[in-house]
């Protein structure tokens, strides 16, 4: 019996066939106005890496206020790294192997801005300056060279009611992280919804 999988390229572009149009040549290797303006406008993104061979594959969300990404010219820009977990699970993935992708969204807008290129951590004082938040500087900068950027249809956001509030889950349907936590790995949840209230009140930047 076939167990349904597609196993190779062929059969790929049998089952779904050859994009209509434009669409097969729909990368640019710059950022137009377009792409700035959205990148100005985009709080939230998501960035993913993956080490060479066997290695992970790594997904994470970025976020600041409206334009925290730094645009330095038409094929550079630069993601702050603002506190968090101390992971860094994404920047061991770099380090091995720097080709990355990044979606950026806009509240309210259903298209989304996908992005890939090589990327690079810095910690140059000057560029640091630039993404200055609350009156804090960022532990490094993700450089990112530009290979190629496109427009998403907003088909996935559409369907998913992304930006209906109607949608939005009441936070008492869905346990605490410290609830989580606890339940996985026998820790004490009260404590750990503690210190991560106080985390969010006085470590974001």
């Amino acid at each position: 019996m076939p167990d349904g999988d597609i196993k190779s390229v062929e059969e790929l572009v049998e089952h779904y066939g050859e994009p209509l149009g434009h669409l097969s040549e729909k990368e640019k290797p710059a950022l137009s106005d377009h792409c700035k303006n959205f990148i100005a406008l985009s709080p939230f993104c998501v960035l993913s890496t993956s080490a060479t061979g066997d290695g992970p594959a790594d997904c994470s969300p970025r976020g600041d206020a409206a334009g925290f990404v730094h645009v330095i010219d038409d094929t550079t820009i630069a993601i702050p790294d603002r506190p968090g977990n101390r992971r860094t699970d994404t920047f061991h993935n770099i380090m091995e192997n720097p080709e990355v992708a990044v979606m950026f969204m806009v509240p309210g807008l259903n298209e989304v801005l996908r992005m890939n290129g090589r990327a690079r951590l810095s910690t140059d004082p000057e560029l640091l300056e630039k993404m200055v938040a609350k009156g804090k500087t960022p532990r490094a900068a993700l450089v990112i060279d530009v290979r190629y950027v496109y427009f998403h249809c907003g088909k996935a956001v559409i369907r998913s009611e992304l930006w209906n509030a109607d949608n939005h889950v009441d936070r008492k349907d869905f346990p605490t992280l410290g609830k989580i936590n606890a339940d996985w790995y026998g820790v004490d949840g009260d404590e750990v919804d503690a210190r991560l209230a106080k985390d969010y009140a006085e470590n974001l930047y």
